[in-house]
């Protein structure tokens, strides 16, 4: 058990530099196995998220302060500078020289303790200079460096939308996501969640389009520790992923299938709509991310769904059986970068381009599966 915050942010940082694991899913495991107090859970997250999202805006710090490029530096002094320039940089209520010296300290147990000289050094320089980034003139260089994305990301969006655009949709996709539950209305109302909530002092709001939605704002600590996790009162699921339910609007008594179904928000979404009667064949080639799915419908006590591990382009049994399918393809993850931090760093315009054929051959696969006038 590690209850050093920024050590634990440097554990998983690890991962997702060195070992390219997901970021959510190292996040979650390792606060998961090390019970820390929600203030220094919440430091963890944001620096974990934090540097991976502003990664190339931090490297290009390193660029500009020390004589050997961030990328030709040791991995763990990399993600060690990255953790201190990020507190420097972007978190405001952290003292500079509290963040100067658990950068040092934190170099010390990495096995680094040689190091920490160059460490101290940049980090005060950078502070005694108040360093900005050095930005090209390059538009689309400026914007990928100054937000930290791709420079195939902001090209496409100014092609797209305009330059004054872009730049306000980088910012956007760089804020903290507010945390939407989807309260089960099979086992509680939406006012008793919010009640329950706001007794122990978390700020709830309503989103009036949204039946089944609570929007909560401010530092909430544990998700498994809130009121009703246990119990299956709600899910966590983002506004935008709601609404795709609605649109199906599955019937009780309905077969439907969800293509693709992994996690499993939309999948455990439908069965509350139509009251847990009907049947709900969930289908991923994942058997991984299908056991968030199993585990979630136990939780929430849903009895409508059955779980198929396989792709979608095949199950010629289903041909013709289903009143809806719901096929949320696999694609780029553009639309979600300001939730999935390090989305913007894995996707490609050649991975894009394969996208786009896989979309189409499950679209092509799973439209038989509808019955006649489903």
């Amino acid at each position: 058990m590690n209850n050093n915050p920024r050590q634990l942010a440097f554990i998983i940082l690890q991962e997702v530099y060195r070992k390219e694991a997901f970021a959510d899913f190292a996040l979650d495991k390792h606060l998961r196995k090390n019970d820390l107090i929600d203030a220094n859970r919440r430091l963890v997250t944001e620096l974990v998220y934090g540097c991976v999202r502003r990664q190339r805006s931090l490297d290009a710090i390193i660029d500009r302060l020390a004589k050997k490029k961030s990328h030709q530096q040791h991995p763990d002094l990399r993600i060690i500078l990255h953790i201190g320039l990020y507190q420097l940089s972007y978190l405001t209520q952290i003292p500079e020289s509290a963040a100067v010296n658990t950068t040092v300290e934190l170099a010390k147990e990495n096995k680094l303790a040689k190091l920490t000289g160059f460490i101290n050094g940049l980090l005060r320089e950078y502070i005694r200079r108040e360093l900005t980034i050095d930005l090209p003139k390059n538009p689309v260089q400026k914007l990928g460096t100054l937000y930290s994305f791709p420079d195939w990301i902001v090209k496409y969006w100014i092609e797209t939308l305009g330059l004054r655009e872009t730049e306000e949709l980088c910012s956007w996709f760089n804020q903290s996501p507010s945390l939407d539950l989807r309260i089960n209305p099979l086992k509680i109302s939406i006012t008793e969640v919010e009640t329950a909530m706001k007794n122990t002092g978390i700020c709830v709001n309503w989103i009036p389009q949204f039946p089944q939605l609570l929007r909560l704002t401010g530092a909430v600590g544990s998700i498994q520790k809130l009121p009703g996790y246990e119990e299956g009162w709600w899910s966590v699921q983002d506004s935008s992923a709601q609404l795709v339910s609605y649109l199906l609007n599955p019937q009780p008594g309905e077969i439907i299938i969800d293509a693709c179904a992994a996690p499993g928000g939309k999948t455990t979404h439908i069965a509350e709509l139509i009251g847990d009667n009907g049947k709900i064949f969930a289908i991923d080639k994942t058997a991984s991310r299908l056991k968030m799915l199993e585990q979630n419908s136990e939780r929430l006590q849903l009895k409508s769904i059955s779980i198929y591990i396989g792709d979608s382009r095949s199950f010629p049994e289903f041909i013709n059986q289903a009143d809806r399918v719901l096929l949320d393809a696999p694609c780029s993850g553009l639309g979600t970068l300001h939730r999935r931090a390090d989305a913007r760093w894995r996707q490609t315009p050649e991975n894009i381009q394969k996208l786009s054929k896989l979309q189409s051959e499950l679209l092509e696969n799973t439209a038989k599966w509808v019955k006649p006038a489903g």
